[in-house]
Parts: C-alpha cells; sequence; structure tokens
C-alpha cells in the first residue's frame, strides 16, 4: 500500500527523523492558514499523489510570498498531475503539503527495500540524489552503494559504517547521520514496510542531515497487524477496480492487455499471462480467487473482468483441489448467464471432478470453448481478440 509524502513524513517525525515543518491543505484557505502557521518564507507547495516526478509535471513550487503560495495552491489544488509515474492518464491533485524550504548544501539518495534473491533488507545509497535519481542509477550503478542485513540479526554498526564511509560523512556529522540509519531500519522492520526512500536527503548549511522528501510503501499482507496505518490508505489513488476487488478477497491487479483471465493460484496465474504472452496476445489483468473460491466468487471476479472495457475474451484457468471442477463450472455457469458475457470465453480446467465440470458446461447451452490444455486455451483466446 503506497502512502502519500506528507503521512510518510508523520511517520518520519514518530522515529525522530528530521524533515521541514509542515502541513497538508485541500482548499486555499487551508493552505494559507498553514502558510501563516509556520511564520516564514520561502515555503514549498507539493501535490500530493502516489507517484514520483512531480516537479518536472508542474507540482511543485517554490513560494518567496503569500501572493506566489496562494497562485501556486490554486494552480496545483484541483490540476490532473501527469508523471512518468502516472501514465498518460495523470492523477487528480486533491492535497498540498506546504512545508518550509530546505537549506540545501548537498543532496544524497537513501532506501530500503527488501532483496528476495538473498533474503536480506538493503540499504542502498548515492552521493548523486535528486530529481535524476533513474537516470544516474542507470547510467553510473557505481555510483550507488547497496549495504545488505540479514533480518534475523539486525541492523548492526559495520553497516552504517558502510552506508556512511561510502557517502563520505564528514566525521563531525557521524553521530547524526548514523542515528537517522538506525531510525529509518526500525521504521522500515516496526512498519512492515516494503519501500522506505528519502530522494533527496541533504545536508542543510548548518550541516544536519534533512528528509526533504519522503516515501513509504507498507506490506499490504501486513497491515491487519497495523491497525492504526490502515487510515493512510487512499482508495482516490488506487485503480477503482483493485479497489473493487479488495472489497470481495479477490487479488486483482489491472494491466494494460485486452485478454481478462480467471485463475486459483498466484503462480499459475503468473504462469497464465505468461503463456497468453507467448501465444502473441496480452492479459488485461491478474485475478487470483484463490483455492477455496465460491460460486458468489467467480461471479464477482466476471464483473470485476468485464468492467475493464479493453477486455476483448476471457481465459479462465483452474486446477481443482480445493475448488472442485464441477463446484467451478456451476459457478461459471451462473456467473455467465448473471453477467451478459457477451466477448468469447475459454475455460481450461484440470484436476478433482474435472469430467463432472465439463459435462456441466457443455450442458448448460452457453457458448463456452473448452480447451484441453493451457497451451491451446491460450492459442484459442489470443486468434479471437486478434
Amino acid at each position: 500500500m503506497k502512502i502519500h509524502e506528507y503521512q510518510a513524513k508523520e511517520l518520519f517525525r514518530r522515529y525522530s527523523i528530521p524533515v521541514p515543518e509542515g502541513g497538508v491543505a485541500a482548499t486555499l484557505a487551508e493552505a494559507l492558514a498553514m502558510a501563516d502557521k509556520l511564520g516564514g518564507y520561502p515555503l514549498v507547495v507539493k501535490a500530493q499523489i502516489h507517484a514520483g516526478g512531480r516537479g518536472r509535471g508542474g507540482g511543485v513550487k517554490l513560494a518567496a510570498n503569500r501572493d506566489e503560495l496562494l497562485s501556486h495552491a490554486e494552480e496545483i489544488l484541483g490540476m490532473t498531475l501527469v508523471t512518468p509515474q502516472t501514465g498518460p492518464e495523470g492523477r487528480l491533485v486533491q492535497w498540498v503539503l506546504i512545508e518550509q524550504a530546505a537549506d540545501i548544501g548537498r543532496e544524497f539518495y537513501l532506501s530500503l527495500l527488501p532483496d528476495r534473491e538473498s533474503a536480506t533488507i538493503v540499504i542502498m545509497a548515492s552521493s548523486a540524489g535528486g530529481m535524476d535519481i533513474e537516470q544516474t542509477a542507470a547510467a553510473m550503478p557505481d555510483k550507488f552503494i547497496k549495504v545488505r542485513v540479514n533480518p534475523l540479526q539486525g541492523l548492526q554498526p559495520h553497516h552504517i559504517r558502510q552506508v556512511l564511509f561510502g557517502l563520505a560523512i564528514a566525521p563531525g556529522m557521524m553521530k547524526q547521520w548514523s542515528a537517522l540509519v538506525a531510525a529509518l531500519y526500525r521504521l522500515f522492520v516496526e512498519n512492515d514496510c516494503s519501500l522506505v526512500e528519502i530522494n533527496p536527503l541533504v545536508i542543510t548549511g548548518s550541516g544536519a542531515p534533512l528528509a526533504v522528501d519522503a516515501k513509504i510503501e507498507l506490506d499490504g499482507n501486513a497491515l491487519f497487524r497495523h491497525a492504526d496505518l490502515q487510515r493512510y490508505r487512499d482508495s482516490n489513488e488506487e485503480d477503482p477496480l483493485e479497489a473493487k476487488a479488495r472489497q470481495y478477497n479477490l487479488n486483482y491487479i489491472r494491466l494494460s492487455g485486452n485478454v481478462g483471465n480467471m485463475v486459483n493460484g498466484a503462480g499459475l496465474a503468473m504462469a497464465t499471462m505468461d503463456i497468453i504472452k507467448r501465444a502473441g496476445a496480452e492479459p488485461a489483468n491478474f485475478l487470483d480467487v484463490g483455492g477455496g473460491a465460491t460460486a458468489e466468487m467467480v461471479e464477482k471476479g466476471f464483473a470485476i473482468i468485464l468492467s475493464d472495457h479493453n477486455v476483448k475474451g476471457i481465459f479462465i484457468n483452474i486446477f481443482g483441489g480445493i475448488l472442485r471442477c464441477d463446484v467451478l463450472a456451476t459457478g461459471i455457469v451462473e456467473a455467465v448467464k448473471k453477467c451478459n458475457v457477451t466477448v468469447p470465453l475459454v475455460i481450461r480446467m484440470e484436476g478433482t471432478n474435472v469430467e463432472q465440470g465439463r459435462k456441466i458446461l457443455a450442458d448448460s447451452g452457453l457458448r463456452l470453448i473448452t480447451a484441453m490444455d493451457m497451451a491451446d486455451a491460450a492459442a484459442k483466446v489470443a486468434e479471437m481478440v486478434a
């Protein structure tokens, strides 16, 4: 689950990670009230959306006085902000963060994220932070330090030294910076984060570190342990179909293709998307109904797939174990009738009671296309949507 910058900075403050003073506003009146509360200029007006590159898209403005702040807030609030991470459709800006401008000396990059291959938490750092960090990473990967921490052993002093020596932090600032790295690691672990990123992390004119920006992504599967963090969810920033699927306990991710697919099991879903691409088509979604799916869940899954107007065909790929094939077939027949499915539907299923399931499909009187294996099913649906 992604959260906004102002929310990430709330978490930073809990862990004594230094951030600029500021607050969020949803209206011009609130923006002016926050500016008055901060008591001095220059101030920064920052659009709050779940995407990077806001500055390049016109979503970050520096205000030297009250008139400029009012002008910038009026311009940004309500705008559709387009960045490389939003896609051409952009995102509607409903909040702005008003905060004190930083006295920037040097800019750094610092992040923590899990590395599944090595089963470690990786601390990534660079002395080349700022807006062009992606280009820097691609062109000069040697500018980045990677320190791997075994989560069972936790962060050790030698890990912090590796990071700070790699960034060439002056000896007189080591204590402050060590405390920052340690606090950032605690925040990452204690809140079940999948990403914590500061870009830029700056040295101010006084020599102190300051997190000018903040990005946090939380592991959605661990939110049941963090009731206080669930309030950070902003459904306006989520794909409406993904939000709807979550209400029905369906694992759905919208993609850009035209072949909708419904599968039971994440591994099988990934394989299904691969074989759709191999057949020359593009998957429109990832949808895992789970091993214990009911007829109602199948129906809801159909409704969500069909709500995507890019879908020109549907591929159902089920291995019947806990979910028996006859139960699945009954659910498919009921769902097709209720949802008025008009696009081609290809079904491949194997497992428990598969013959009974195939008979139910054949006797339904509906135009359902069955396939004997995954390759056959993918080829059929790809041909239909071509």
